[in-house]
């Protein structure tokens, strides 16, 4: 299968889902703030984080990566959205929101991924161990 479509795939996978956390968040906090794309960006940047340590130490294949990080993350996080909601906020006067939710994705986001990453490592060992 060539690269493309396997990123393809994946990408559409994730943009589907990034659709869903979308109207899920609005349906239970509204639209005053833009829930779903913190919930898109703290969740996508834990995943990279926790399943970047997993791939590390592992071999996974090539097609697999390109699938999940270039397709299925890419298109699920949302920073280009972020930047967008950040920028309406902006606009719309709301200047304490708008660097608040810059704040908390991006700070947050690298917590997040370093946390993934952490789980993942620990989580290797304790397999590791158990196996043997």
């Amino acid at each position: 299968m060539s690269k493309t479509v396997i990123i393809g795939a994946g990408g559409a996978l994730g943009a589907l889902l990034r659709y869903f956390v979308g109207l899920i968040s609005t349906s239970l906090f509204g639209t005053d703030y833009p829930w779903g794309t913190v919930i898109v960006n703290l969740v996508g940047a834990f995943l990279i984080g926790f399943l970047w340590g997993l791939f590390q130490m592992s071999n996974f294949s090539d097609n697999l990566k390109n699938f999940v990080f270039v397709g299925l993350i890419g298109s699920f996080t949302t920073f280009s959205t972020l930047s967008l909601d950040a920028f309406n906020l902006f606009k719309a006067g709301s200047f304490r929101l708008g660097f608040y939710h810059l704040f908390v994705t991006n700070v947050l986001g690298l917590v997040f991924v370093a946390v993934g990453y952490l789980l993942a490592t620990r989580t290797h060992q304790i397999i590791s161990v158990l196996v043997k």
